[in-house]
């Protein structure tokens, strides 16, 4: 109903304002109680209307997983559905990254994963979990466990070729100097401690195999004045600690610029090892007696198998 003298074009008034025109107009006839209460009873139900039109969408609760995004570093959404995922600790240069991963992931998928967070190639990754990953060897192989620390050693392009130039011309010289030389088991310097024999407590080897470095220290190896010595590969502080009974030198692996071997003349499961310390021969570290089976093994913790020698 309009209100009385209302101008033409205007909208009409809401049911609010007719409540207010008949409270204030003196009603025609009283209302019995039925009517009263059924008037009550309409206004209650537009005002409440009212407010629920005005009242905001509730938010969602903060508890609710639809709300939440789960996020890490380099983890794709929905990326490991269905998979049985580990949770590992990437750890390089100094920085610590987590992340989930499948847990049948390859050591290559894993290098593709540790690409994705670091920006670090796969190449130039040295990744290590007890000895170096192997890129063909599913997590669940090597027996990774959830929580576990993956190592990361390596540089990025321009640092290697920044650094390491004058580190290649230094091993280049050094190997051709090497090949001009009768073999070095024959060398006196080594014949003195050769000719001792192989030591009592030596580590078994074998012949024509390959394998990851053990848990344990390499021991039962002489050095240059014949004393024992044992090799131990701290790589969680990308270490090589190398022990004997008076000290132990701890030596960063970044700063051995080489490693040479040779297998022992009548005794070719077992070679001679040389760390380089420095510029020169001098600066070599021998090791006798080193188990053949873990020549490459040592080599490639140390100096990581994206250096080309």
């Amino acid at each position: 109903m309009a209100a009385a003298g209302a101008p033409d074009g205007m909208e009409e008034p809401g049911m609010d304002t007719e409540a207010e025109t008949v409270a204030t107009e003196a009603p025609a006839r009283p209302l019995n109680c039925a009517e009263a209460e059924a008037a009550v009873g309409m206004a209650a139900e537009d005002s409440g209307a009212a407010r629920d039109s005005l009242q905001p969408a509730p938010a969602q609760p903060p508890g609710d997983p639809a709300a939440q995004a789960s996020v890490s570093n380099g983890e794709d959404a929905g990326g490991g559905a269905g998979k049985e995922l580990v949770d590992l600790k990437i750890i390089w240069n100094k920085t610590k990254h987590d992340v989930k991963v499948p847990l049948d992931s390859t050591g290559s998928e894993l290098k593709q994963k540790i690409h994705s967070i670091t920006g670090l190639p796969p190449a130039m990754q040295k990744v290590m979990y007890k000895g170096l990953v192997p890129e063909d060897k599913t997590l669940r192989e090597i027996k990774v466990t959830s929580g576990a620390k993956i190592m990361v050693v390596g540089s990025t392009i321009n640092d290697v070729l920044a650094v390491n130039t004058p580190k290649d011309a230094v091993q280049q010289d050094a190997k051709a100097e090497e090949n001009k030389k009768e073999p070095l088991c024959r060398q006196k310097q080594h014949r003195k401690v050769l000719d001792k024999g192989k030591p009592e407590d030596v580590m078994p080897s074998v012949k024509g195999a390959q394998e990851r470095l053990p848990t344990v220290p390499l021991s039962g190896m002489y050095n240059k004045s014949g004393g024992k010595v044992r090799l131990t590969f701290k790589l969680e502080q990308d270490q090589l600690w190398i022990g004997t009974k008076e000290r132990t030198e701890k030596l960063p692996m970044g700063s051995i610029k080489n490693v040479v071997s040779e297998p022992i003349e009548g005794h070719e499961d077992y070679h001679m090892m040389a760390f380089q310390l420095g510029p020169t021969e001098a600066s070599y570290y021998w090791v006798y007696w080193v188990p053949t089976q873990y020549v490459d093994a040592i080599k490639d913790t140390v100096l990581g198998k994206w250096q080309y020698f």
